[in-house]
């Protein structure tokens, strides 16, 4: 049977900044409970993190169910419908009671919360959900926006799943915002939009920058004669100015890399792998329904075949995110019977 190793993809702490960061900007003022509302939303789609409690290939299901469009449809409604229920219990709830002064009971009202307001809840939860998937699409893993309809990626390819200075935008303007909340005349808001901003601009860069960056590259594979190869230009962590770039040469992916000056430069790094995929241990693990999930999920796919006296091991992985086949959080292993 297929192994596969758990991913580690679930950025769910830039996901929590960016909905605190939202709040601070001024959602948080739309209803009681908002910020909690846009913290949960921000995480919401990663339900399907459950996934991992079972034996079901996590790459087949994640960000697929939890992340589409009907998804993105209901989860927001039932979120609202639950922040709702709770808050209004809250301030339902019956008031202290305590002694006054010479024996007499009295009820002392709680200091009440601000109203809740099942409006402003449903628009926050839309706005959270929609940020997290927009923000799991800008990265080469990818998500499957159409699900359950289509199972078809889309993949934005502009950011690295872990984005050093998203958390720097974030946390930046969560830290002034509430230093400014804590000044007589601070405004909260005003570094919140700051950081917000600055986040926006630097994803509008990233994405025009990657499809700069793919023009040349493609462009180059024009001049080498190669105009219909397939090909992936991706950024890598900690390097905004830098893009590494797969190409699919038949049976083999090629290694290349972008960088700017300011003008992108393509040169490929001399070095790639076999896909092995039309050996005849390839071709009898991919009849196996765990393996055809895993195909279905990855873009570079390739096989390592290891031979031994006692049977013969397939590892399949993708070349996005290992360039050895046995190792990484991708890796998936089967044993072929004899």
């Amino acid at each position: 049977m297929p192994r596969p190793r758990r991913t580690r993809l679930m950025d769910n702490l830039c996901h929590t900044l960016a909905g605190a960061a939202l709040g601070e900007a001024g959602l948080k003022r739309r209803t009681a409970m908002s910020m909690a509302t846009l913290m949960i939303a921000s995480n919401l789609p990663d339900v399907d993190v459950a996934v991992f409690a079972t034996n079901t290939l996590a790459m087949s299901f994640r960000r697929g169910w939890t992340h589409g469009v009907l998804a993105m449809a209901v989860l927001p409604a039932i979120l609202a419908a639950l922040i709702y229920a709770i808050g209004y219990r809250r301030i339902r709830a019956p008031s202290d009671t305590r002694e006054r002064p010479g024996g007499l009971a009295s009820v002392a009202p709680r200091s009440q919360p601000a109203p809740i307001n099942f409006r402003g809840l449903i628009l926050l939860s839309y706005i959270g959900t929609l940020v997290h998937v927009f923000m799991d699409w800008l990265n080469s893993y990818g998500v499957r926006l159409l699900m359950p309809f289509s199972n078809e990626w889309f993949y934005g390819d502009a950011l690295y799943i872990v984005d050093p200075l998203l958390y720097v935008f974030f946390g930046v303007a969560l830290v002034a915002a509430r230093r400014a909340s804590r000044q007589p005349r601070g405004n909260a808001a005003a570094p919140a939009r700051v950081g917000l901003v600055c986040a926006a601009l630097y994803i509008v860069l990233m994405l025009a920058s990657n499809w700069w960056a793919r023009t040349e590259v493609g462009g180059e594979l024009v001049r080498a004669g190669r105009a219909n190869t397939r090909f992936m230009v991706t950024p890598v962590f900690g390097n905004p100015v830098r893009r590494e770039v797969i190409v699919e040469t038949g049976a083999r992916y090629e290694k290349g890399v972008v960088w700017f000056q300011p003008a992108p430069h393509f040169r490929p790094s001399g070095y790639g792998v076999d896909t092995n995929a039309s050996t005849a241990e390839a071709m009898q693990a991919s009849q196996m329904p765990r393996v055809q999930a895993f195909l279905r999920w990855s873009r570079f796919p390739f096989f390592v075949i290891d031979r031994t006296a006692v049977g013969t091991r397939v590892f399949l992985n993708d070349y996005r995110y290992s360039g050895s086949g046995r190792d990484g959080w991708s890796a998936v292993e089967t044993t072929l019977p004899k």
